[in-house]
């Protein structure tokens, strides 16, 4: 099924029309604003998945198609080189309601594109059209179009179903663009790049009666806050201060009404790290914590500790590899010296446990911060980042 872009270019610089080796850009600006328009949530991007693929053939690719349901690998084979290259996008959207007001503005109430993925997606296939066209090189190129990285099991999935069993890759690298850092300006993390993402569900559970009469309750709200401030204790006493974590209560909730003592408090907590000691360290902290200080209120704690993707761990000389084809290709001004691993998460973490890589920054500029309502991906970040894919192809598979 062909699917046709809306057309909708605003007004763009030169720079950001052209790429670095020269390809017209306009075009994935456009599908970039169309796939913006129309959002899919993770596992629903069918849409996505078929405009994808039918670029990728149009272009020589073959496309293999229903990796984790609607993810999708387009291969390019040249020549009789042994090497192997993956490169990675992802493709879905968030739950979200935009609030940019922009003219291709998302069509979907409550699902936009709040997270770039739409900007990732267009950049890859830029570069797989220069590649196609441009890059004379001998081996073989996967381009891995992947669903569901907002809910971790994207990645997870795709390699579930025999991923790199099909497409054997001797490296796979990904990337993702970063508000606040120069637009166009690419930020490189050897070892630990992103934080592991855990959450903790608690429940205090006491003995509720009359807001009046408290000395004859077990008071769970009041175990509850006393372990908030605990818990800020996890991080400050017990992980090594020269490592990294964070232990965050994103939701509390217990009772109804202002005179009433609930029986139960519900609390929710995000834990991130980027070791297995620390992590190791926060699932057995956390839980031990919340039951001792429940019962020092006469309450109990239940503790449902769930782990879910580990950090990002970039290898590296893959990381070394990715920073020299930047500096030669943007020189000095277009390397972010002094950046620093991230405490957000990414499923891309289990394409690096399987296989030798990097995940790269691209900076987006002074605009809205991921996950928000008014974020929109830079236009102009598209030919550097699409150029920095095709001339990294290049020199992998010489």
């Amino acid at each position: 099924m062909t699917l046709l872009i809306e057309p909708d270019l605003h007004p763009v610089s030169r720079v950001a029309a052209m790429s670095e080796e020269g390809a017209e850009i306009d075009p994935f600006i456009a599908i970039r604003r169309d796939l913006h328009r129309h959002p899919e949530l993770a596992f629903k991007e069918r849409r996505t998945s078929e405009l994808v693929a039918d670029h990728l053939a149009s272009w020589g690719y073959e496309v293999a198609r229903g990796f984790a349901g609607t993810g999708l690998v387009g291969t390019l084979r040249r020549g009789s080189g042994e090497k192997r290259l993956g490169i990675r996008a992802d493709m879905d959207a968030l739950p979200i309601n935009e609030t940019t007001g922009l003219s291709y503005t998302s069509m979907h109430e409550g699902v936009m594109h709040a997270c770039g993925h739409d900007g990732h997606t267009a950049i890859l296939l830029a570069a797989a059209k220069a590649v196609a066209d441009d890059v004379d090189f001998s081996g073989e190129l996967h381009l891995i179009f992947q669903p569901a990285e907002e809910i971790g099991a994207g990645a997870r999935r795709m390699i579930a179903d025999g991923l790199f069993e099909r497409f054997p890759c001797d490296a796979v690298f990904g990337l993702h663009n970063w508000p606040g850092l120069g637009a166009g300006q690419f930020g490189f993390v050897e070892g630990p790049a992103m934080a592991a993402v855990d959450q903790a569900h608690i429940t205090v559970i006491g003995q509720g009666g009359h807001g009046a009469a408290p000395h004859e309750t077990i008071d769970p709200v009041v175990a509850a806050a006393s372990l908030i401030t605990a818990l800020q204790s996890v991080v400050s006493r017990a992980v090594d201060p020269l490592e990294a974590a964070v232990v965050t209560v994103g939701s509390i909730h217990g009772g109804t009404a202002s005179n009433v003592i609930p029986d139960s408090v519900e609390m929710k907590l995000t834990l991130r790290s980027f070791t297995a000691a620390v992590r190791n360290l926060l699932e057995a902290r956390v839980p031990a914590l919340a039951q001792a200080q429940a019962e020092s209120f006469g309450a109990r704690a239940h503790v449902d500790y769930r782990r879910g993707f580990p950090p990002v761990i970039n290898h590296p000389a893959e990381t070394q590899f990715a920073r020299r084809i930047a500096l030669t290709q943007f020189g000095p001004e277009g390397i972010a010296e002094s950046f620093r691993p991230r405490t957000a998460s990414e499923d891309f973490a289990f394409f690096l446990e399987a296989r030798p890589g990097a995940f790269v920054f691209v900076g987006n500029g002074d605009s809205a911060a991921l996950h928000s309502p008014r974020y929109d991906f830079n236009d102009a970040i598209l030919a550097p980042a699409s150029a920095f894919w095709t001339r990294l192809t290049g020199a992998f598979l010489q």
